[in-house]
């Protein structure tokens, strides 16, 4: 299969062009960003064309891997897929149910694959853990805290437009959300408290009868930066191991996959469109409820 990516940024260069490119399974052949010139300096140093053109782009290629905001993203992918081209996507697909749906059928009507990339889903040691959660079963819930500092100076997501706007809550919130729902089932009910800066606090109802939280923020500062997510049941306390794979190798098992979707005509992915859909709408539920119920000044 031949892919191309999309978009030109510091995460096309560093990890999507990257895994990409080393990647034995698949061809890598074309960058395509709004500059030509940022383009040709992705394309360049692995020895694939830039284009200008996006549908000549999507001409040349079978599926397309996309590294931009998620609005952008939106737009771009449902062209994509109208075209009958397979999308590796990031999270979050879109910040509105609208364009998520509108996405979500246009790769239903084409017939397409898709992958949304939520990055630990895609690690084997964190796969093993919710497997194991799975199979075990009965957990009555789970606690979850992503504090990050990644809007500080320095951070290679300082000047991301879409974050400072966002927050955490579409940032980081597609990961929690990820990773709670495989072991307690989909979110039926959510609530949201917004704390300082960009700091907000979920609770969640699950379709299991379970309850989860998350506290979320891009704006710790570095001394308080932390990860952490435990769940708990009758059998005790369990809590997510560390990362053992790079990025661009997790991105590489999500190639692969998306890969193997298309061979086998089976669209249904479990980090499919029909989950990055649904995880927008959970999020896009605790934004509005947030936005009621934010703490007058708190900003």
């Amino acid at each position: 299969m031949k892919f191309g990516l999309v978009g030109t940024g510091y995460w096309a260069r560093h990890a999507q062009a990257q895994a990409l490119a080393t990647e034995p399974t698949i061809d890598f052949v074309g960058v395509w960003g709004r500059d030509l010139g940022r383009a040709t300096e992705v394309a360049s140093p692995h020895g694939v064309l830039a284009y200008a053109d996006y549908d000549a782009f999507l001409a040349d290629v079978d599926a397309v891997a996309f590294s931009l905001d998620p609005d952008a993203q939106a737009e771009l992918a449902t062209r994509a897929a109208a075209a009958g081209k397979h999308l590796l996507l990031e999270k979050p697909v879109a910040t509105s149910v609208e364009a998520a749906l509108r996405l979500e059928s246009a790769a239903e009507q084409s017939g397409v694959c898709s992958v949304v990339f939520f990055t630990r889903r895609f690690e084997d040691t964190h796969r093993k853990w919710l497997d194991d959660l799975q199979r075990e079963g009965g957990w009555r819930g789970a606690w979850s805290l992503w504090m990050a500092d990644g809007l500080s100076p320095g951070s290679p997501f300082e000047f991301s437009v879409w974050r400072r706007e966002k927050g955490a809550l579409w940032d980081i919130g597609p990961h929690a959300l990820s990773l709670l729902w495989p072991v307690l089932g989909p979110v039926t009910a959510v609530s949201a408290v917004r704390g300082q800066h960009d700091l907000v606090h979920l609770v969640l109802a699950h379709q299991s009868g379970a309850t989860s939280t998350a506290s979320l923020t891009l704006t710790a500062p570095a001394a308080a930066t932390y990860n952490e997510l435990t769940f708990w049941g009758p059998s005790g306390r369990s809590t997510m191991p560390p990362s053992e794979m790079s990025t661009q190798e997790a991105l590489r098992v999500a190639i692969r996959e998306l890969v193997d979707c298309v061979k086998r005509g089976d669209p249904s992915h479990p980090c499919g469109l029909a989950f990055g859909r649904q995880v927008v709408e959970v999020l896009a539920l605790a934004d509005r409820h947030v936005s009621w119920h934010g703490a007058p000044g708190a900003e």
